[in-house]
């Protein structure tokens, strides 16, 4: 499929830790999960990694024996998903049976393992802690849970927790905690750092199919994102068509996304944009606005947003708003859209139970910049009503601490964090999938926004590498290691296919290498000028870098043997991403994946015709690199897929150094 030449060599990629395994499900229960597999240990502990990074861990014995019956020991906190999950989990470890009873029933007497979750201070968590000399906060935070197990003669797992969500964020942890056979005797406090994490589908072009949206509800469950805000731009009746209700067959989807994504602890968000249409003053307008919101109230929501980005304040919508407002103006606009949100938070929010406050994006929702408009935004709209802000820019090059302070005095409000990025729907984006670490976000922003979502890629399941890093770092900030989030994505995409085809079976570590390899030549992060605020391919320029100390050195032959292995990595990556990573991740890629193998072959080529010319072989050189031209000529005529993607252009791969090294190449002396 990726129309490449078929060479021996393997792959020659570190190993990289062992995957942990989660599935997806596209109905709405919680996820098939795949063989829970060792994390690899966190260097000198012995202790296993954890993604997102808990705030403590520590092994406190050794691991517990999982065999035989199970009895799984739940009181009321937990809820169904949450008893679901861990059945799985420990089926998949190694129970032959999962019993679950609830306090006051008659235990197994046979089971050979008895796993406690429950709340936090019932009595039985409580016991179950001290008779594991884990002393663990009295007060455990919102989604928050303490965990402890040890095996040995006695063996016991215990998972106390704040509430619903913090058990099944316990049970999720377990689940990293398991391998063949076992898990881990470790000690874990934990909670996050932001109170609202995950992502918003708010992309121009072509919007996720509903299949990827179940598919994504169920990996946020697996990252401990809480959050979902369903703002797709291209869907007519959230935007262009807002006062319309949902067809019958589409808003049945939709009552199955609220399903899923309560069945995974995600905050399903609708979002209504009316700002390119609304009349502020038109009464019906207002009737319209709220019958929608009402329509998936009644359905389940709970969580709503009014965006009013993207559109013009030059001029209004109806003879109404000028007679009110005055001229179009920026404050004049500020007023108006103060006043609609207004009215939604105290009418209908505040009159509807369990709805939380009232979430909007703003005309002017990015840079530190005071004006009319926010000003107006700043003394006018209700302090409950979380604002949503960019950073500083559109597409940030950074997010601070110091930033977000300054962001706070001008809208008279801590801000509520939209990240553009991964997106990719912006002109300085053309051909590119952004696969980069998520960095540049400062620690210590938990305590400076109300919260924080992505904007991920039309690409569902390529978003899921930045998304990884980003629950990452909003659930721990202090901890947040960006490479390690990296890893830990390569990691969990490899499980996927290896938990879906052959449960029991632990990822290829090949596999995780391989998309590593890839994601290094997607790195690139554009500014909406094309400019970079993410460098691209960091490990290959500074594979490069060593290869030109080494040649100019004079130990040639090395430099060509060390380098050459690292093209043929690129070269193998493709096939070997196609064979071990998700059918869907595999699919969105596709093009960058045709590129990455040519491109590799062109590197292979070119570096294979430099140790001709280190042998003497000026002829043979001079083949080697005609084939690396033709092959780069050929990835360059690759194209993204029409319908895939906004905008259309040719694909770019680790544009600015594998293709300089190849033109290069040939003038090397």
């Amino acid at each position: 499929m990726f129309g490449r030449n078929a060479r021996s060599r393997s792959i020659a990629v570190a190993t990289l830790m062992c995957a942990v395994l989660a599935g997806c499900t596209n109905a709405p229960q919680p996820p098939q999960q795949g063989a829970p597999t060792t994390a690899e240990s966190l260097p000198g502990t012995g202790v296993p990694r954890v993604t997102p990074q808990p705030k403590e861990i520590r092994r406190i014995g050794d691991d517990i024996a999982v065999r035989d019956k199970v009895e799984l020991v739940v009181d009321e906190l937990v809820d169904k998903p949450t008893r679901d999950l861990a059945t799985q989990v420990l089926k998949m470890a190694g129970a032959s049976e999962v019993v679950v009873r609830e306090p006051g029933q008659e235990p197994a007497s046979d089971a050979a393992l008895r796993i406690q979750i429950g709340g936090r201070n019932s009595q039985a968590v409580s016991e179950g802690l001290r008779a594991l000399d884990f002393v663990a906060p009295e007060k455990v935070p919102a989604e928050g849970y303490v965990l402890a197990g040890r095996g040995g003669t006695d063996p016991a797992m215990v998972i106390g927790a704040s509430d619903a969500a913090g058990a099944y964020y316990g049970v999720q942890t377990l689940r990293q905690l398991a391998s063949p056979g076992r898990l881990a005797g470790v000690a874990i406090s934990d909670h996050p750092d932001m109170p609202v994490r995950g992502s918003i589908e708010g992309f121009y072009g072509p919007p996720w199919t509903h299949q990827q949206r179940m598919d994504q509800l169920a990996f946020y469950g697996d990252v401990k994102f809480n959050t979902y805000i369903y703002a797709p731009k291209d869907d007519p009746y959230h935007r262009e068509k807002w006062r319309e209700p949902y067809p019958a067959d589409e808003f049945a989807s939709v009552q199955q996304l609220i399903g899923q994504a309560a069945a995974h602890h995600v905050k399903f968000t609708f979002a209504l944009s009316p700002g390119v249409s609304i009349c502020y003053t038109d009464e019906s307008d207002f009737r319209a606005l709220v019958a929608k919101l009402q329509a998936v109230y009644d359905a389940g929501v709970r969580d709503f947003s009014v965006p009013l980005d993207d559109i013009t304040y030059t001029r209004w919508n109806c003879d109404g708003d000028k007679a009110k407002y005055g001229s179009p103006s920026q404050g004049a606009a500020g007023q108006a859209q103060a006043d609609l949100l207004n009215r939604v938070q105290h009418e209908f929010v505040d009159t509807h139970p369990g709805v939380t406050p009232l979430q909007f994006v703003p005309t002017e929702y990015s840079d530190v910049e005071d004006s009319p408009y926010k000003t107006a935004i700043r003394e006018t709209l209700d302090p409950r009503v979380l604002t949503m802000w960019t950073g500083d820019g559109v597409i940030p090059r950074q997010i601070t601490v110091s930033d977000a302070k300054q962001a706070e005095k001008v809208w008279g409000r801590k801000l509520f964090l939209w990240d553009n990025y991964p997106v990719n729907d912006f002109d300085g984006s053309v051909g590119r999938v952004l696969l980069g670490t998520y960095e540049k976000r400062e620690p210590g922003l938990n305590q400076q926004l109300t919260g924080g979502v992505v904007n991920p890629m039309n690409l569902a399941a390529a978003s899921k590498v930045v998304e990884f890093g980003a629950a990452d770092f909003y659930w721990n900030d202090k901890d947040f290691n960006a490479q390690r989030a990296w890893k830990a994505a390569a990691d969990y995409l490899a499980g996927q296919r290896a938990a879906g085809e052959n449960p029991g079976l632990a990822a290829d570590p090949a596999t995780a290498g391989a998309l590593l390899v890839f994601f290094d030549l997607e790195h690139m992060g554009p500014l909406p000028s094309g400019r970079a605020w993410l460098p691209q391919a960091p490990e290959l320029s500074r594979r490069i870098e060593q290869f030109q100390a080494a040649w100019g050195s004079g130990d040639r032959a090395k430099a060509v043997r060390e380098l050459r292995e690292y093209a043929q990595a690129i070269a193998d990556a493709p096939g070997r991403i196609e064979r071990g990573a998700p059918k869907d991740f595999v699919s969105d890629v596709e093009p960058w994946l045709n590129a990455t193998g040519l491109w590799g072959e062109a590197m292979v080529a070119s570096l294979d015709g430099l140790q001709a010319r280190v042998n003497g072989d000026e002829a043979a050189a001079s083949g080697h690199f005609a084939e690396a031209q033709q092959l780069a000529s050929r990835a360059g005529q690759i194209r993204t897929v029409p319908g895939k993607v906004r905008p259309q252009g040719p694909v770019h791969v680790g544009d600015g150094v594998l293709d300089t090294f190849v033109e290069q190449a040939p003038g090397l002396r």
